[in-house]
């Protein structure tokens, strides 16, 4: 159970326009559930290290959406961005799309989005959290990529273990 032993190292896959992201967390699947899908949990770990989350906005429901605005600590870069909730099952699986959006909600269409399917697994009172993200090209995965999104989900996944700790 080698899995066990390594519940802070995140793992990443890329097939084509696909990545993938797998991770476990010491702490059973409901909460993690429930810190992915309430605005005030998320305030707490969304984003990269001292960013914050000054606009969070969630209708979470099948057919719903989450408007959300980081910001860096210094306040000179603000990325807004809406997920449009598309399955729910409590506690195994978050569907939704991600896109950039502007202040209002209004989606960006010279960025790419993504399709993401959050999937939860329960094992021995943990939860491994798998992340597959499928992009519309390679080309779309690739900006992504480069732009820092594997350390930014890494450092948003320690921050997300650290919150975890805290309210168990």
């Amino acid at each position: 159970m080698a899995e066990n032993n390594v519940k802070n190292s995140m793992t990443k896959t890329v097939e084509g326009n696909i990545l993938t992201f797998t991770r476990i967390f010491d702490a059973p699947r409901e909460l993690v559930f429930k810190v992915l899908s309430d605005p005030e949990h998320l305030s707490h770990w969304w984003g990269p290290n001292g960013w914050t989350l000054p606009v969070n906005k969630m209708d979470f429901r099948e057919g719903g959406s989450w408007h959300y605005c980081m910001e860096s600590s210094d306040g000179e870069m603000k990325s807004w961005g809406k997920a449009l909730y598309k399955e729910i099952v409590e506690p195994e699986r978050i569907v939704y799309e991600d896109y950039f959006s502007d202040e209002e909600g209004n989606l960006n269409e010279n960025m790419p989005g993504v399709h993401v399917t959050l999937t939860l697994v329960e094992h021995e009172g943990k939860t491994k959290i798998v992340n597959h993200a499928q992009f519309s090209s390679e080309e779309a995965l690739k900006t992504v990529i480069d732009m820092g999104m594997e350390q930014g989900f890494t450092e948003m996944w320690d921050k997300l273990e650290t919150h975890l700790n805290k309210i168990q």
